[in-house]
């Protein structure tokens, strides 16, 4: 969306944000301890002009990361800053860290208001916190956009309390006195550390306060690139990940698990004989399986695959591609808009996007000690809340009697907004009597654990003397499960409910989803269908899918039409922000330079939580590249070059921001070449990192550039998940213009040969492997 280039409520321009008034409070503490209390508007989107104009979308009005951001705002004044008395800001962000950065950029946020050097702000991560309702679900790219003016408040707020007891200290004016470096200086030369001052700042009652935030022109810590703050600590192995928590008792733990989705356990034949296998402590039937306890991993591993189990059928018995395609068809709904003979033309076409996973590098895992009368629960948490609340139903506990605490997650692409492993675990636990350290294998990953849905994506757009008329998109899934909810028990519980899942999928799906094009009168629709699988959101949900199948539409219509594919698209883009991105990338990658026979440039743009992406990528389908051949590996066409350009408002930390696009990027080629589960008589044959073929090094583009467009609003907008829509539909347009023909499955590899020999489904994961330096490249 456009910013208005003047903010109505307060005559700023577009940075000026902090022109504004804000409250917050001053908590009752030992130290100074601060909090914020506010409330903001949304912004109006701008209107552009077109031939035949599109009226905005739902999404282009109110989209997902607004309704995220104002379930947040009431209960903004939870979140607070404490100042120790060695000087140092503690934030407990109620927000996962997996890998994306916001410890980083909330650390910047605070020590910007603050004048603290970064290095003196600590950020861990909140426990779950039900006082904190929506306020504590990560996801769709909203921290940073949420967290940005209540974190910065919080630190004025602060900063103003250590100046008032400061000119208290001093005998001196507040106006005369100077805040840097965590030093507050008199204009006399007289100075006190904030840690000096941290107990006399202290209050004994909770007061509100009133504060003005910094002018965008004075910042020097927000908008610049910095390097993470946890960087040492992830290089050196010292972070602490769910598997790295040292709880008393507490062993390794893995599950048994069925050889179809969702199987259920009947018998177990030989108990008692893997209860005595070297090292084994427990053996346990609970609902997803037989969990075993021992002393190592590796005999967890032994005993997993000497158990004889009895199994009944799942949830998807039988089921595989062509039967969960041809459920799809059968559930598309309709277009209604046909081409007129004589008067239109129409572009049709249907698209085929499989099964993917999650694949973050850290497999599902989490430590529990459930007690008679209490839990505690340790693991990475996108919906904490939800998971305490879950787990207190299933034990019979009361929610005070639950604890969940959050660690950092290696990776997480929408994997961790399901607490599945820490209710397995405290499942495990309570059966068991004991601590148990959980840790799923990595082909139960793969097998049992969340899946993007298998999709169509069924399109028409018509069209006459040079002008789009209409834009239909139907769009068809095996249903997600978005069984987190909003982040507690209540939405979490309505989304699983038969008509309430459905009314939980097509309101996200109508706040993410928007055409960036005025392309006359644009509909698009989601059907759900198939509720076997686990399912989840993967990074950015629908948006890849929906948009690839959209840039590949416009490449034909562009084609059709006699017209350059980035002209055609800058002709129609409702907005200027999205046109400045395009314009960048083309200029950049040098869109439209001659290339050999067998390569070529694609280019897509795509908007999202008021942000805006475009990717130019160029690949390589000769023969010679596809027909590369290295061991264990799936090579074929190969992405040479990718120019990326995001435009997201106000970038709190650059660098985090290119490191985003950089994954998202990766993402992309993933999904389009690639990067895609089998599915076959009710299971995955995919079962490990060997034979699902995410973007290796021998396939990454040699070239990459990101390119940060100056700030254009006052606000940071939303960017987690931004680039993979983008850079999938460039990629497949690529590829497209490459080959001479529109692809329309993806990943593209699908069809081929596997490529590699499955895993057996009995036992459920291979043994624990002896050849690690026969596999080193």
């Amino acid at each position: 969306m456009q910013s208005s280039p003047q903010n109505q409520e307060t005559g700023a321009d577009s940075g000026g944000v902090s022109r504004r008034r804000f409250l917050g409070y001053v908590v009752a503490a030992s130290t100074l301890t601060v909090a914020a209390q506010l409330a903001d508007a949304v912004a109006a989107p701008a209107k552009a002009a077109a031939s035949v104009p599109s009226v905005p979308g739902p999404s282009e009005i109110y989209d997902l990361n607004d309704m995220l951001t104002h379930a947040a705002l009431p209960t903004a004044n939870l979140i607070s800053i404490r100042i120790e008395s060695d000087g140092t800001a503690h934030l407990a962000l109620p927000r996962a860290e997996v890998g994306q950065g916001i410890t980083t950029s909330s650390a910047m946020l605070i020590a910007e208001e603050l004048d603290l050097p970064l290095d003196k702000v600590r950020v861990t991560l909140a426990e779950a916190r039900p006082e904190l309702l929506f306020n504590q679900l990560t996801g769709g790219s909203n921290t940073t956009i949420s967290t940005f003016t209540p974190i910065r408040v919080a630190a004025a707020v602060a900063r103003g309390r250590l100046l008032e007891a400061a000119a208290l200290q001093l005998g001196e004016a507040i106006g005369t006195l100077t805040a840097k470096a965590g030093v507050i200086t008199s204009a006399t030369g007289q100075s006190l550390t904030y840690g000096e001052l941290a107990v006399k700042a202290a209050a004994v009652a909770t007061s509100q306060v009133s504060v003005t935030l910094k002018e965008s022109s004075e910042f020097k810590v927000i908008g610049t690139g910095q390097r993470r703050i946890d960087a040492l600590a992830a290089v050196t192995g010292r972070k602490t990940f769910a598997m790295d928590v040292r709880v008393p008792d507490a062993l390794p733990t893995m599950v048994c698990r069925p050889p179809t989705i969702n199987g259920t356990v009947r018998s177990v034949q030989n108990l008692a004989e893997v209860r005595a296998m070297p090292g084994i402590t427990d053996v346990v039937r609970i609902s997803t399986g037989v969990a075993v306890r021992g002393r190592t991993f590796g005999q967890c591993i032994d005993a997993v695959r000497a158990l004889e189990v009895v199994w009944g059928p799942g949830t998807a018995e039988g089921a595989s591609d062509a039967t969960v395609l041809q459920e799809l068809r059968r559930a598309e709904l309709p277009l209604v808009v046909p081409p007129l003979p004589l008067l239109t033309k129409a572009v049709d076409a249907r698209f085929t996007f499989h099964f993917a996973s999650n694949g973050a590098l850290e497999t599902n895992c989490a430590v529990a000690d459930v007690r008679p009368d209490s839990a505690e629960i340790w693991a990475s948490l996108k919906s904490p809340i939800n998971a305490q609340e879950q787990i207190a139903l299933r034990l019979g506990l009361p929610v005070t009697a639950v604890k969940v605490h959050v660690t950092e997650g290696g990776g997480s692409f929408g994997r961790k907004l399901f607490h599945d492993a820490a209710g397995e675990a405290a499942e495990i636990s309570r059966a068991m009597g004991k601590p148990v350290k959980l840790m799923w294998h990595r082909t139960d990953d793969f097998r049992q654990g969340r899946t993007h849905p298998m999709s169509t994506s069924r399109v028409r757009a018509t069209y006459t003397l040079g002008q789009v008329l209409t834009y239909e998109q139907r769009h068809t899934s095996v249903a997600t499960d978005f069984g987190h909810g909003v982040g507690e028990i209540i939405t979490a519980e309505a989304a699983q409910l038969p008509v309430g899942d459905l009314t939980f999928s097509e309101t996200i799906f109508q706040l993410t989803q928007q055409s960036p094009y005025h392309f006359g009168v644009t509909t698009q629709l989601l059907s759900e269908t198939d509720k076997g699988f686990n399912t989840g959101s993967m990074r950015n949900i629908y948006s890849p899918n929906v948009r690839c199948a959209q840039e590949l539409v416009v490449d034909e219509l562009a084609k059709r039409m006699g017209k350059d594919a980035y002209a055609f698209r800058r002709q129609f883009l409702k907005d200027e922000r999205a046109r400045a991105v395009l314009d960048k990338v083309a200029e950049v990658g040098r869109w439209g330079r001659p290339m050999p026979a067998g390569t070529a440039q694609g280019i897509a743009v795509h908007p999202e939580y008021h942000a805006f992406v475009a990717v130019l990528a160029e690949i390589d389908c000769r023969p010679e590249t596809t027909g590369r051949k290295i061991r264990n590996a799936y090579t074929g066409p190969r992405v040479t070059k990718i120019v990326c350009a995001v435009d997201a408002g106000l970038a709190v930390n650059p660098r985090g921001l290119e490191a985003q696009m950089m994954g998202g990027v990766i993402d992309g080629i993933a999904i389009t070449l690639s990067s895609g589960l089998h599915l076959k008589d009710g299971h995955f044959l995919e079962g490990s990192w060997d034979n699902y073929f995410y973007t290796r090094q021998w396939n990454t583009p040699p070239e990459l550039e990101i390119v940060v467009m100056p700030p254009t609003t006052g606000k940071p907008g939303g960017a987690g998940e931004l680039a993979v829509a983008a850079a999938m539909a460039a990629v497949a347009c690529a590829y497209g213009r490459a080959t001479g023909t529109m692809p329309t499955t993806f990943p593209i590899n699908h069809g081929e040969p596997l490529g590699f020999t499955p895993l057996p489904t009995s036992p459920p994961i291979p043994a624990s492997p002896t050849d690690g330096l026969d596999r080193a490249f």
